[in-house]
């Protein structure tokens, strides 16, 4: 499944780009996300918990971090298995920071994952790519708030928020449906 997503925060391409570059940090910022050991040359083992409905997972294993500072520009290779339902997943991401006009920083990200075993099957129906839209959303707040934090200590306490499964799952079907009514009928329901 592709995923493609442009986000903009309001801080300097320098600003965002030190924040990129300390891994344990920026996966603080990742909803499910965490890392449990960084293993060097860019490599970092650890798990991302997520649960749908009635459906959880927590993935574990590891993801391959390159970058290129004179680009701005860096790759994660991410693969993890849920040991308990069978499921595994692979995300190759590829990101670049652009300076925009009022001085803040777009953030290009182009993804590609892939699910198999039983949470593939929420992958079908676009809710996926509906709920990463909304997990982007949440990444965005915890990077503007880290970047605005006055002490590095401010700056560590700030966290993603707690992924709330069943909440996530019923606002990410909505606005799937509420999508796919605008798609069939040209406007949103009333």
């Amino acid at each position: 499944m592709k995923i493609v997503e442009t986000i903009e925060v309001q801080r300097s391409p320098d600003q965002v780009w030190a924040l990129f570059q300390d891994v344990p940090e920026l996966a603080r910022c990742l909803p499910g996300a965490e890392l449990t050991e960084d293993r060097g040359g860019g490599v970092y083992a650890g798990n991302v918990s997520v649960k749908l409905g009635p459906m959880s997972a927590t993935f574990e294993g590891e993801a391959v971090v390159e970058t290129d500072a004179e680009r701005r520009s860096g790759k994660v290779v991410g693969k993890g298995v849920d040991k308990a339902g069978g499921s595994m997943g692979r995300v190759d991401v590829a990101y670049v920071l652009v300076a925009t006009d009022d001085g803040g920083t777009r953030v290009d990200i182009d993804a590609e994952v892939h699910l198999s075993g039983a949470v593939a099957q929420f992958g079908r129906t676009g809710l996926i790519k509906e709920m990463s839209s909304r997990l982007i959303g949440e990444f965005v707040d915890c990077l503007e708030a880290k970047l605005a934090a006055a002490t590095e200590e401010e700056a560590a306490a700030v966290t993603a928020g707690e992924v709330r499964g069943i909440s996530l799952f019923f606002a990410s079907l909505w606005s799937w449906i509420k999508g796919a009514i605008e798609r069939l009928f040209g406007r949103g329901p009333s």
